[in-house]
């Protein structure tokens, strides 16, 4: 392969789909380094709930992206898509071709279609919206924006307090919906050949998959890992902690729930997760869709179309 081609390849799919294999047999094959695109495997510490690759499973290939923020920060995919274009660069300094492996949509939404203009940030601003949450409830800011932007208030979780307050702050600080920024965003690959992979199952396959991920990581001692970040110094309400197994597992800790119900709620919450990312990802362009056992044919696509 040519130093000069721009090629990018993307291994995407729901959770425990098989993303990180598929993405490795590739980098052997076409002599490539992996970029991370889970947003919860950018954080330090947080290994077994994120089911982290290992050492010995990454084979020797490269990996970009992983550990690199503290569990105080929130990493956002402006940050992702800093990193990651940093990344593909270094990789093609090396003459190797990128591979972005994971599953969060909208990292992958911002570096393929770009981010808005951030705009100046307003603090006595946000610091308003902040009060009015804990004063009024999130839910009065949800109807804020569901009046000045309904199209990105219905994309977004009911409650996500940061998207949430982060639109409200974007509309007041330039009098312009966030909905409206994003559609005139423009790609930073745009000048790259880019090739989607996407990995798929049928449902019941994926959700047996889930399960024995879940089982593996309370096997693998997910718990003390919690309690070992807490006596760290990791505060409860850190943004990592929000992820699928480690907010069941602080449930638990607290008292609130047994070991057995956060391990079904866990598998369940993680189950309604993978739909969500299925559902993202049927909107995104320019997919071809494989089953992750059949690695001949992704092989043989992937050999064939790139550049």
């Amino acid at each position: 392969m040519e130093p000069e081609a721009k090629n990018l390849v993307i291994v995407l799919g729901a959770t425990a789909v098989g993303k990180s294999a598929t993405a490795i047999l590739l980098a052997e094959e076409f002599n490539g380094e992996i970029i991370n695109c889970d947003s919860m495997q950018v954080y330090k510490g947080f290994d077994i709930g994120t089911d982290k690759i290992s050492p010995d499973q990454k084979k020797n290939i490269p990996h970009h992206l992983l550990d690199i923020a503290d569990a105080s920060t929130q990493f956002t995919a402006a940050d992702f898509v800093k990193h990651a274009l940093e990344a593909i660069r270094l990789i093609r300094e090396n003459q190797k071709l990128p591979i972005i492996a994971g599953g969060t949509g909208l990292y992958l939404k911002a570096l393929c279609e770009g981010l808005f203009p951030e705009g100046e940030k307003d603090p006595a601003i946000r610091a308003k919206l902040e009060r009015q949450a804990k004063d009024k409830g999130l839910e009065f800011l949800r109807e804020s924006l569901l009046k000045f932007d309904p199209v990105y208030a219905n994309k977004i979780g009911k409650r996500d307090k940061i998207r949430i307050i982060r639109a409200l702050e974007v509309f007041h600080t330039t009098q312009k919906p966030i909905s409206a920024h994003f559609a005139n965003t423009r790609s930073l690959v745009n000048d790259f050949f880019i090739l989607k992979i996407g990995l798929k199952l049928e449902r019941p396959a994926i959700y047996n998959k889930i399960e024995d991920r879940v089982d593996r990581m309370f096997e693998n001692g997910i718990v003390k890992e919690v309690q070992s970040l807490l006596a760290g110094g990791v505060k409860p309400d850190s943004p990592p902690f929000r992820a699928l197994g480690y907010r069941q597992v602080l449930k638990h800790l607290r008292g609130d729930i047994s070991l057995d119900e956060a391990v079904d709620l866990t598998k369940k919450e993680t189950r309604h997760y993978a739909k969500r990312q299925m559902t993202w990802f049927r909107k995104m362009e320019g997919i071809c869709w494989f089953e992750p056992d059949d690695f001949p044919s992704i092989s043989a696509y992937v050999r064939t179309h790139l550049k």
